[in-house]
């Protein structure tokens, strides 16, 4: 069977348009990646940036600190003169046994 040359030249002519088609999804494709990408290191910087403390978290902080230090201050005013208070701090050495009240 021999072809003609207009059905060739069809051929050809609609393989160049679904390449072309082809091209022009996979650059909007590559675009869309390029962006995400960017998107995703945006992220990726402001993970990694030093993250400033919260006003409210750093009070409540130290009201803690200040909360440890009146329970200390109360623990050795109540202790018999002449005796330190036995004080665990967690993880220190769990051999200890903790305080009993």
């Amino acid at each position: 069977m021999a072809m003609s040359g207009e059905s060739v030249s069809f051929r050809i002519t609609r393989t160049t348009e679904d390449l072309a088609q082809t091209v022009a999804a996979l650059s909007q494709r590559l675009v869309k990646l390029e962006q995400r990408l960017e998107a995703l290191a945006l992220q990726l910087d402001g993970v990694q940036a030093p993250v400033e403390p919260d006003a409210e978290e750093v009070r409540r902080l130290d009201q803690v600190a200040v909360l440890l230090a009146d329970c200390r201050n109360l623990l050795q005013d109540s202790q018999p003169q002449g005796t330190a208070p036995e004080l665990s701090v967690c993880g220190a050495d769990d051999a200890e046994e903790p305080l009993a009240a």
